[in-house]
């Protein structure tokens, strides 16, 4: 079994009520199974009940990343959300236990 964080890292922020997250791969053979695996919408629904907006995605293959926009997924924002880690580090860290075989 494959997971995402064999393959990739991630790096986060966050920014009112909003989340952005990008996904690294390691290697450049690995970049196109992440752009394969990683829809928007698969996204959103690995991370729903936290993500309860829309989930834009870039793609930086230069880089060998996806950078996504994660829309109110912080509760009303870091500083008003009565949540303990909502924040986009663990959202990147429940992205990164994703199955991909």
């Amino acid at each position: 079994m494959t997971l995402l964080r064999d393959i990739a890292h991630t790096r986060t922020g966050d920014k009112g009520n909003r989340s952005t997250l990008s996904v690294i791969a390691y290697s450049e053979v690995d970049y196109p199974r992440l752009c394969a695996a990683l829809t928007p919408e698969r996204v959103r629904q690995h991370l729903a009940g936290v993500v309860q907006g829309e989930v834009v995605r870039y793609e930086l293959p230069h880089l060998k990343a996806l950078n996504f926009v994660l829309h109110q997924s912080l509760g009303g924002g870091v500083t008003r959300s009565l949540a303990l880690d909502a924040h986009g580090k663990c959202l990147a860290s429940a992205l990164l236990h994703w199955r991909l075989d």
